[in-house]
C-alpha cells in the first residue's frame, strides 16, 4: 500500500511560531497551486496509490488530533492565512484520514474548515479523489463523498478526459466508472461530449456506458451532444 504520510505536525512551544506539516514529496502527484486544477492533466498517471478506505491506524488518529488542535488555535488567534496553508497541506493526506478529519473538525466547531478542505481536496489527481470519496462513503459520509466528487469534476472537460485516460491506462477501471458516473450526472451533455476530445475512440464508449447507467434520457442527450460535436456515437 501507499507510503505513510510525511512527518507529524508538532504543536509549537509558543503561539508565534506554528509548525505546519511538511510539504508532501513531489512524487505524490499533487503540488499546492494558486489556480485550481492548473497542471492537473498529467497528475493521474504519476500519482502514488492511495491506501484503502478502512486502513487508518493509531498514528493517523494522533496526527489528525494534533493537526485539528493546531488549526483551532490558529483560528482562535485570527491567523487565517496560516490556517488556510495548513488546510492546503492536509488536503494531500492519505484518503483514509478524511473520515477522521471530518469527525474531529466537527467536534472542534470547525465545520467551515471542513468545507474548505473538501474544496481543496477536489483538486487531487483523479484516482486519489475517488479514493478519498470512497473513504468518506465507507465511513457513512456519503453526502461528503459525493460533494467531493462533484467539485472534483468541475475541472475543464479536456482535463477530465485526460484524467480518465490516465486511470484507464493504469487499469483502474472502477475509478473510471465512479468518476464518469459523477461527471455525466453533474455536467451538461455538451460538457460531457467535449471531454471526449483527447481521444474520442477510447472516451466516447466510456462516456456512453456511464450515461446509460444513469438513465435513458441521459444517454440520449449525450448521444445527441456527441454527434453535434462531431464524434460518432
Amino acid at each position: 500500500m501507499a507510503d505513510e504520510v510525511a512527518a507529524a505536525v508538532a504543536v509549537p512551544p509558543t503561539a508565534d511560531a506554528p509548525v505546519l506539516p511538511a510539504p508532501a514529496p513531489a512524487s505524490t502527484g499533487r503540488t499546492p497551486r494558486g489556480a485550481r486544477f492548473a497542471g492537473a492533466v498529467g497528475e493521474a498517471v504519476v500519482e502514488r496509490p492511495a491506501r484503502e478506505a478502512g486502513a487508518a491506524g493509531a498514528g493517523d488518529v494522533a496526527e489528525v488530533g494534533r493537526t485539528v488542535d493546531l488549526l483551532a488555535r490558529l483560528r482562535s488567534e485570527g491567523r487565517s492565512g496560516e490556517a488556510h496553508a495548513l488546510l492546503t497541506e492536509v488536503a494531500s493526506w492519505e484518503p483514509a484520514r478524511f473520515p477522521l478529519l471530518v469527525e474531529r473538525l466537527h467536534v472542534a466547531g470547525l465545520d467551515a474548515d471542513w468545507q474548505t478542505l473538501l474544496w481543496e481536496a477536489a483538486s487531487l489527481p483523479a484516482g486519489r479523489l475517488v479514493a478519498a470519496a470512497d473513504a468518506l462513503v465507507a465511513a457513512g459520509r456519503a453526502e461528503d463523498g459525493q460533494h467531493m466528487l462533484r467539485q472534483g469534476i468541475a475541472r475543464p472537460p479536456g482535463e477530465v478526459g485526460d484524467a480518465v485516460l490516465g486511470l484507464a491506462a493504469e487499469g483502474r477501471h472502477r475509478e473510471v466508472r465512479v468518476l464518469l458516473d459523477a461527471y455525466v450526472r453533474a455536467r451538461t451533455p455538451e460538457e460531457a461530449a467535449r471531454s471526449a476530445e483527447p481521444d474520442p475512440r477510447r472516451l466516447v464508449p466510456l462516456l456512453l456506458e456511464a450515461a446509460r447507467g444513469v438513465s435513458d434520457e441521459c444517454s440520449w442527450d449525450l448521444v445527441h451532444a456527441l454527434r453535434v460535436a462531431g464524434f460518432a456515437a
